[in-house]
């Protein structure tokens, strides 16, 4: 086949190819949502060309290990092995695929825009060597539109017609690392392609490897999807952190209110507070939409309040970290204080958008001397500057005027932290129920005179 040149039946046998799994799948962009979609590929029967700018991680993947702490090596080892798995940074090989799904960066600006060069790129190389019978998903976050208007000209481009040669479609990624109950497979897979053809090849692709496909009726639609999906949390989160400002005004315990709450059978989903908020999507899905909007002359008033509040977490919890160290005649200038967890989340070697990084900036501002601990956060890159954390110890410990508990890693022994530490900042409400120790313990929303008593309520069963 050459490319421009039509074929009436592209569609059918694509179809025929991936029903009997002779189709070879391609995905661009190894990391967090691309190296397990293509190991679930392969797990489903297909060969897979990995595609990734990255030679490091190219060599990485093709020596059998894995970057990605939710793939173990021995699963990458054995795609490779049995040559199912083929990871290159050579463009060529995106010729041999007939089904490719993109999973690049999809990074803001500084001012809040969308940074496309990432999902350009990719379609630049698949427009350079798409052929006749090729499908292409769009799995990278982005704003209503980017399928329709940069990915589908530069196809067409080719002299490919979207629909009939080549089929085109957005499937949002929903990857939530660490999480153990949901993976790529069992997660629904929603899907919105160009045409009512594009629509149902990209299914049966996706239906080959994941337990539920949910199409819907267009590109957008799948777009706005993931993009609601986010800000819903943004947006709750955001609610939960001025809740916790209100509750330390008003001398309440934040989460004692929270559980109190969560026992309502209807009505109500539970959100929780925190330092801030991390990873890619929470922190920056919602300006993707804001920016859309932007362009049609309309403010979306819910997302940058939450956006707001959200961003001023790691102040306030600087702000209580200074007043708890000035109730023990402590000032932050000067203070040793141990953060415990840079990863934005429990559980996870991420530190993307982390809030745990711009506390460890505000205290270093104010004078204070920071180290930290991660158990799977052995040191990170900050500003062009190597962080190398350090031990967690009795010692360590005793050192600090002030522990902060930024994210609550299941393998670090809290009881320890209290009975070591003099003074505890915990953001994350870890120490709730544990012995009295030798650590004065804060929270986000402790007011002061600590008249409360720190505890949780009975859960209602299910």
């Amino acid at each position: 086949m050459t490319q421009g040149t039509v074929h009436a039946d592209s569609k059918d046998q694509l179809l025929a190819r991936i029903s009997d799994r002779s189709a070879v799948i391609g995905v661009i962009g190894l990391g967090y949502v691309g190296l397990p979609l293509a190991m679930e590929f392969v797990q489903a029967g297909f060969t897979v060309v990995g595609y990734d700018v990255s030679q490091r991680v190219v060599d990485l993947l093709m020596a059998g290990q894995s970057h990605i702490q939710d793939i173990p090596a021995e699963t990458v080892h054995d795609a490779v092995t049995k040559g199912r798995f083929i990871a290159t940074a050579v463009e060529d090989r995106l010729r041999e695929c007939e089904a490719i799904s993109i999973a690049v960066p999809t990074p803001l600006s500084k001012t809040r825009d969308p940074d496309m060069a990432f999902v350009l790129s990719a379609a630049d190389a698949i427009a350079r060597q798409a052929h006749p019978g090729l499908c292409v998903v769009l799995e990278s976050t982005t704003y209503p539109g980017t399928t329709r208007e940069l990915l589908q000209p530069r196809l067409e481009a080719q002299g490919l017609i979207v629909g009939r040669d080549i089929f085109v479609a957005f499937s949002p990624e929903r990857v939530d690392p660490g999480n153990p109950v949901y993976h790529t497979k069992n997660t629904p897979k929603v899907v919105g392609g160009i045409t009512p053809a594009c629509v149902e090849v990209a299914t049966a692709l996706y239906q080959s490897c994941i337990d539920i496909v949910v199409p819907v009726s267009s590109p957008e639609a799948a777009e706005l999807v993931k993009l609601l999906e986010n800000t819903f949390r943004a947006v709750n989160i955001g609610l939960v952190n001025e809740i916790a400002i209100v509750c330390d005004k008003l001398g309440v315990n934040v989460w004692e209110v929270i559980d109190a709450a969560a026992t309502k059978p209807f009505g109500f989903m539970k959100f929780t507070p925190g330092p801030g908020i991390g990873g890619h999507c929470i922190p920056l899905d919602p300006h993707y939409l804001a920016w859309k909007m932007r362009t049609l002359n309309y403010k979306t008033r819910f997302i940058d309040l939450a956006s707001e509040i959200n961003a001023h977490m790691p102040e306030w919890v600087v702000q209580r970290t200074a007043a708890s160290l000035n109730d023990m005649s402590k000032s932050v200038n000067g203070s040793r204080v141990l953060v415990l967890g840079v990863a934005y989340k429990r559980d996870i070697d991420d530190v993307r958008e982390s809030p745990a990084i711009d506390i460890i900036q505000l205290l270093e501002n104010l004078g204070a001397h920071v180290e930290y601990h991660d158990p799977h956060i052995s040191s990170f890159m900050d500003e062009g500057t190597i962080r190398r954390g350090i031990q967690l110890s009795a010692e360590s410990l005793g050192w600090a005027d002030a522990v902060l508990i930024i994210t609550d890693h299941t393998a670090v022994n809290y009881q320890s932290v209290v009975d070591h530490a003099s003074l505890v900042v915990d953001t994350r409400n870890i120490t709730v129920g544990l012995r009295p120790g030798r650590a004065r313990i804060r929270g986000l929303a402790d007011h002061p005179d600590g008249r409360y008593e720190r505890r949780k309520l009975p859960r209602r069963s299910s």
